[in-house]
């Protein structure tokens, strides 16, 4: 069954998702070689409770932590560790914040330091490509 949202309940949507964009951007400054994942985490969890939110995914499902981290080859929902980010290494951020009972939720792969050209590529194509296709009738 669909809901349909008002456009008050739409307002509050794009709070939680904006908390979420504004999350990655801050991130985006600090995804370089020799910053472990764990870090990355904390300082997510800071910023999305200094702007009125909760981490979306802490404790969810029993999840640990407010980022699901996943590094070069690895799919999704990776857990933030304390291993340190590498030079060419590529990382996929999943984020998620709560605020006024709506969910934020984006993910964005970020290149480490610098990447090789085929990783490069491969990144910036799959970046162009719609996840799902919608048609209309």
């Amino acid at each position: 069954m669909i809901i349909i949202k008002s456009p008050e309940e739409i307002e509050l949507m794009r709070e939680s998702a904006l908390i979420v964009s504004k999350t990655l951007g801050m991130l985006a400054a600090e995804v370089k070689p020799g910053v472990s994942t764990l870090k990355l985490d904390a300082m997510a969890e800071t910023f999305i409770r200094d702007h009125g939110a909760v981490p979306g995914f802490l404790g969810l499902y029993d999840f640990p932590n407010t980022l699901c981290m996943s590094p070069n080859a690895q799919v999704v929902h990776g857990i933030p560790n304390a291993q340190p980010l590498e030079n060419g290494d590529i990382i996929s951020i999943d984020c998620g914040a709560l605020k006024n009972g709506f969910y934020g939720d984006h993910a964005y792969t970020f290149e480490v330091g610098e990447v090789d050209k085929e990783t490069k590529k491969t990144s910036r194509y799959y970046k162009r490509k719609p996840l799902c296709r919608y048609s209309t009738v």
